[in-house]
């Protein structure tokens, strides 16, 4: 067992904020429609890849029927569709899986990880509920030695990295704008539906993210 193995229990275990636990049991019952025959995870969504990387993505929150759904990072909804087809054609998984845990996905060189690690209602985690899974990221950052570039998904995500390593005062997002730095930040748009639905957030736009990391390493 490696230090990400045990990181992710702790993870999984977490039932710091009452909010996010409530929702996340309540959806677990409830359930949607098309997934009924689903046994939704219904608990803290660890983080996934190799805890080796160069690359560190960090996502906002798990789905409340993507993540919360499947026990694994961008699994089982559109944004996970996006975002690992982006690493497979870059090179950081080896296929294009999304909707399942049990589908043989393996990233290289990339882990995964979250602002906040339960499923919040309206995908909107509070501050303070971020805070309580900051240690959980701090200690990421920590134990991920060998990372070059971290890619935050999304404005919130790009907060909460700034702040967590520290960076006063936090710079101006802008999507695919490198940040100088050890590691090199890059910031992104999110894959939500709300960005990729609109046209904010465009495959080629998306895909130049991932490029850019690549050529960083």
């Amino acid at each position: 067992m490696d230090w990400s193995d045990k990181l992710n229990a702790q993870i999984v275990q977490c039932r710091q904020c009452p909010r996010l636990v409530a929702w996340r049991e309540e959806v677990t019952r409830t359930k949607k429609r098309a997934y009924r025959d689903w046994d939704y995870w219904g608990q803290a969504v660890p983080s996934f890849g190799d805890p080796h990387a160069r690359v560190l993505i960090i996502g906002l929150a798990p789905g409340a029927h993507g993540s919360n759904r499947t026990g694994r990072m961008f699994t089982g909804d559109s944004s996970g569709q996006w975002l690992y087809r982006a690493l497979h054609k870059a090179g950081f998984a080896n296929q294009p899986s999304w909707e399942r845990p049990d589908d043989g996905l393996q990233l290289t060189d990339c882990y995964i990880t979250a602002t906040c690690h339960c499923a919040p209602p309206g995908n909107k985690p509070l501050p303070m509920e971020i805070a309580n899974c900051g240690g959980f990221l701090r200690e990421e950052l920590r134990r991920l030695t060998r990372v070059r570039v971290v890619i935050a998904l999304g404005k919130i995500a790009f907060d909460t990295y700034c702040r967590a390593r520290g960076l006063t005062p936090v710079p101006a997002f802008a999507h695919n704008r490198s940040y100088p730095g050890a590691p090199v930040l890059i910031a992104s748009y999110h894959p939500s539906r709300q960005n990729t639905n609109t046209g904010k957030l465009t495959a080629p736009m998306w895909d130049a993210v991932f490029t850019q990391a690549r050529e960083l390493l």
